[in-house]
C-alpha cells in the first residue's frame, strides 16, 4: 500500500529553524527545531534547514511524497532573492524559491515573511481571530509587525507592510538614507540587545540580558531603554491603525513579564482608543503554523478543508479554522492585499 503524501512546513529564523511534517489536512506527524547556524552564512543555514526537514520526513513519514512545502522566513522572499534580510550574511542574495524547488522537486512551493505568516496563523486560529483590524508584533532576532484587516494580512505594494524595523528613530533621520542612519531594528531586537550588551563588555544573549536585568542596574537600564523605544513605535503604529487587539510573539516574548507592563502602560496613556495587548496564542510557533497553512493552501482540493492544527502546538480554536484568504502567490513574497 502506497504511503500517503504529506506536507512540510519550514520556518527559517535568524537563530533557529523550525520544521514540521503534517498530513494533507495539516495534522502534525512530527516537528523539530535546530540551530540556524547563521554565523556560517546563508548557504550553510539553508542547507541545514533542508537537511533537518528531510531527516524529519524520513523519520515520521518514510517513503511519503511531499505534496507541498510552506516556508516562512525573515525578509521578503522571491524566486531569486530575499529582500530586507540582514540577519544572516548572504541571505538576501539567496535564490530562495529556486533553491526550495531544487530541494523538493515536484512539490508545490509557497513562501512568506515570518511576521506575516505568524499573523495569518494568529488571525486564523489564535489570539487575533475575530479582532479586526489587528496587529501582530514580532519580537525576535529582528523586529517587525503585520497588520490584519478583513481577515487578511496586509501586504503593501512590495510585500513590506509592517516592516517597522526600518522606522526612523528621530527627526535627525529625516532625509538620511538607510545606509547612513541606524534603523530601529539595530536598537530594538534580540540581535540588537545582545550587541548592545556586548558593547558594555557583557557577552550575553538577549534572553540572558532580560533574565539578569532585575538584579543588575546596568542591564535594567538597557532593558528599560529597549522597552521605551519599542513602546514609542508601537504606540504610533496603534494610533495609525486603530487596532482592536495587538498580539505579540517571537523569542523575546519569553520575557513578556518584563516587556508587557511598559508596553501596556504606553498604549493606555498614548493611544486615543487603546487596543487589547496580549501574548499570542502561539508565541513561539506562529511562523511555523503559518508555513503549514501556506502548504495546505497550495492544495486546491483542500482549500476549504476544516484544518486541524491542534497537534502542532498549543490548542487552537477549531471554530476559527475557516479559510480567511491566501497569504501569498507561488514563488513570491507578495501577500494578497486587501
Amino acid at each position: 500500500m502506497a504511503t500517503p503524501p504529506v506536507i512540510v512546513g519550514i520556518d527559517f529564523g535568524g537563530t533557529k529553524i523550525a520544521t514540521a511534517v503534517c498530513d494533507l489536512a495539516g495534522n502534525k506527524l512530527a516537528d523539530a527545531v535546530v540551530d540556524s547556524l547563521g554565523e556560517r552564512g546563508a548557504r550553510a543555514s539553508f542547507d541545514h534547514g533542508v537537511a533537518a526537514a528531510r531527516d524529519l520526513l524520513a523519520r515520521s513519514a518514510p517513503g511519503a511524497g511531499v505534496a507541498a512545502v510552506g516556508v516562512a522566513t525573515f525578509g521578503i522572499p522571491y524566486e531569486d532573492r530575499v529582500e530586507l534580510a540582514p540577519a544572516i550574511d548572504g541571505w538576501g542574495s539567496l535564490p530562495l524559491g529556486r533553491e526550495l524547488g531544487a530541494a523538493f522537486p515536484g512539490s508545490a512551493i509557497r513562501m512568506g515573511t515570518d511576521a506575516k505568516a505568524a499573523a495569518h496563523a494568529e488571525a486564523r486560529w489564535g489570539a487575533l481571530a475575530g479582532f479586526d483590524p489587528a496587529v501582530y508584533l514580532n519580537l525576535g532576532t529582528g523586529l517587525s509587525a503585520a497588520i490584519v484587516t478583513g481577515g487578511r494580512v496586509l501586504a503593501g505594494q512590495h510585500g513590506a507592510a509592517g516592516e517597522i524595523g526600518y522606522n526612523l528613530r528621530g527627526r535627525g533621520d529625516v532625509r538620511v538614507t538607510p545606509q547612513l542612519r541606524i534603523p530601529l531594528e539595530e536598537m530594538v531586537s534580540g540581535q540588537a540587545l545582545q550587541r548592545r550588551a556586548g558593547a558594555r563588555g557583557r557577552q550575553l544573549t538577549a534572553a540572558e540580558v532580560f533574565a539578569a536585568a532585575p538584579d543588575d542596574p546596568e542591564l535594567a537600564a538597557l532593558v528599560a531603554d529597549f522597552a521605551d523605544e519599542l513602546a514609542f513605535h508601537v504606540v504610533n503604529l496603534a494610533i495609525l491603525v486603530n487596532p482592536a487587539r495587538i498580539a505579540a510573539g517571537g523569542g523575546l516574548t519569553r520575557s513578556w513579564d518584563l516587556i508587557e507592563p511598559k508596553l501596556g502602560e504606553a498604549l493606555r496613556t498614548g493611544v486615543p482608543y487603546p487596543p487589547d495587548l496580549v501574548l499570542g496564542h502561539f508565541p513561539h510557533d506562529a511562523p511555523l503554523l503559518g508555513a503549514v497553512a501556506l502548504a495546505v493552501d497550495a492544495l486546491p482540493t483542500l482549500r476549504d478543508f476544516d484544518l486541524d492544527i491542534t497537534n502542532i502546538s498549543y490548542c487552537a480554536n477549531s471554530d476559527q479554522s475557516d479559510d480567511q484568504g491566501e497569504l501569498c502567490s507561488e514563488g513570491s513574497g507578495n501577500y494578497e492585499t486587501t
